[in-house]
């Protein structure tokens, strides 16, 4: 007979295998507990542990995680390869993620990073395109995309949003986008907007010269996204759409291998993401959001604005070096700005992340005084003009659609 207890789980001596994934917690103990005692409680119920000492028969596969660093208010645990089902992503998170977020032991608890071991990491696909969408589907390799929601972004008719479209690509715009919550209402139908937009695409390419697509938001259930990857890859769309954190990780996975085989690139919409990200000491931090996004195969994700924006971010150029780090192989993700940009914040925006990045407007395109053609143009000579290194007041002078655009919103971030 054997006896499990809490102190089993905490070990700060011990030194991680190359094969387990190590997670790194940000932890407020309980009143009545120190920091050892939430560290080893994490661990203990994050792996194999439960409240009750233990008297176990024979011999156990040992799964038990190690709290093996305490620094202030951090604690790291390393989780044993065999704990997970490879290539299951929600059973990982069901581990790393799961009943800790809510355990009396710890005041509050936030998994902040993760650290992907080559074997678990490689059970996952990765992004099909990654960062080469700009340059395999698009037109774009020597700069940042650009993309746009439709405003506003539910109650236009297929016919509005699909005159919109054609506005925006033949102003400049690589990508339409539906938001989070266009899907398949009666007053724009997923199928009919779907085969209007590219049929109007089409003319947006031959008028441009330049290749343009459709981020069509497939957001369902199980069966309706399959059905709905399946039409846009029949129509000849090149990308689709999915609200990831909703739709849940199980469906992400799904779709991947489906786009897999039509060749299809998928940007992943992070609603919800604040739910689990905005409170600071508590949840999961957008940065191991990202990093779930990048194992389950998107090729775009929405990292935030650098605090440019109309939305809360948080470590946007963290998040965004990690997208594009090494990972045992798996090709990097392509990060989307978005929430509340405008032209006059594209050079401050590339100053701090960058031009490998997509630059995604809506109001800053469609609320423009001369509509959405114009809004489009601006958006793109002030992306050309950051991307050269001149100044956006001299760009303007000669490029009046950003003149306009400057004069009506300056660099001022809205709210």
């Amino acid at each position: 007979m054997t006896g499990i207890t809490y102190e089993d789980f905490i070990d700060l001596d011990y030194e991680p295998a190359d094969d387990e994934l190590v997670c790194d917690f940000r932890v407020t103990p309980a009143s009545d507990m120190d920091m050892e005692s939430a560290g080893s409680r994490v661990a203990s119920e994050s792996s194999n542990g439960t409240w009750a000492e233990l008297q176990v028969e024979g011999s156990i596969t040992d799964l038990s995680a190690t709290c093996f660093d305490i620094q202030g208010d951090r604690i790291r645990v390393a989780y044993p390869d065999a704990l997970f089902e490879h290539g299951n992503m929600p059973q990982v998170l069901s581990c790393i993620a799961g009943n800790i977020l809510g355990m009396k032991a710890v005041e509050r608890i936030r998994l902040l990073d993760c650290d992907w071991p080559e074997p678990l990491t490689s059970s996952f696909p990765g992004p099909q395109y990654g960062t080469s969408v700009r340059s395999e589907l698009l037109d774009a390799a020597d700069r940042p995309i650009t993309a746009t929601v439709p405003k506003p972004k539910v109650g236009l008719s297929t016919d509005q949003h699909v005159q919109v479209a054609y506005e925006a690509w033949t102003g400049g715009i690589d990508l339409l986008k539906d938001d989070e919550n266009l899907t398949d209402q009666s007053f724009n139908r997923y199928e009919d907007r779907l085969y209007q937009s590219l049929e109007r695409r089409d003319e947006a390419e031959e008028e441009t010269g330049e290749r343009k697509s459709y981020l069509v938001n497939v957001t369902g259930t199980g069966d309706q996204m399959l059905e709905r990857v399946q039409m846009a890859a029949d129509a000849g769309c090149e990308f689709v759409m999915v609200d990831v954190v909703t739709a849940g990780w199980a469906a992400v996975q799904q779709v991947r291998e489906l786009t897999e085989e039509e060749g299809l690139a998928i940007h992943a919409h992070r609603a919800m993401h604040a739910a689990f990200d905005r409170v600071p000491d508590h949840g999961v931090s957008m940065r191991a959001l990202a990093q779930v996004a990048r194992l389950c195969g998107v090729d775009h994700i929405h990292t935030g604005t650098a605090d440019l924006g109309k939305l809360e971010n948080e470590d946007t150029a963290g998040i965004n070096e990690w997208l594009a780090s090494d990972l045992h192989g798996l090709k990097d993700v392509l990060p989307m700005a978005s929430g509340g940009l405008h032209p006059g914040l594209v050079p401050e925006l590339v100053d701090r992340i960058g031009t490998n990045i997509g630059i995604q407007a809506g109001g800053g395109v469609h609320g423009h005084p001369d509509g959405t053609h114009a809004g489009a143009k601006a958006l793109r000579q002030s992306i050309d003009a950051a991307v050269a290194g001149i100044d956006i007041e001299e760009y303007a002078d000669t490029h009046p659609e950003l003149r306009t655009a400057l004069d009506k919103w300056g660099t001022e971030t809205p709210r």
